[in-house]
């Protein structure tokens, strides 16, 4: 059986090939969004090409887990400066008010899985 691009459901796991998914715009940039099925709450990953005009956002609900894989820059959390560069992780709690700073890659794991309708903006 072959795996299509966004996830393929057997038995008790998903697979999900990122390079093969569309990339959508997001407020980082643009994002390839693994194990976004509607059947699927626990939680997604995203590959993401990070912007230099990255919007500061926040999120209700989703903790988010970033992992840096190319670039250096900066992640600003809640009005902090912090310097990043690849192999840096971030755990970003709900509420933190956030934005990535220079031209990155990342892997993005939103718990529980992303919800779009989750994206604040002040």
């Amino acid at each position: 059986m072959s795996a299509s691009p966004a996830a393929v459901e057997t038995k008790n796991y998903l697979v999900t090939q990122l390079d093969a998914v569309p990339a959508v715009p997001c407020p980082c940039g643009f994002s390839r969004r693994g194990f976004a099925v509607p059947e699927n709450t626990t939680a997604t990953i995203h590959l993401v090409d990070i912007q230099t005009d990255a919007r500061v956002h926040y999120h209700k609900k989703l903790t988010e887990i970033y992992l840096i894989l190319e670039g250096e820059g900066h992640m600003e959390l809640d009005g902090e400066r912090i310097p990043v560069r690849p192999l840096t992780s971030i755990f970003i709690k709900p509420g933190c008010r956030h934005r990535a700073v220079g031209k990155l890659r990342i892997i993005n794991i939103p718990i529980p899985a992303f919800d779009p309708a989750d994206e604040w903006f002040d």
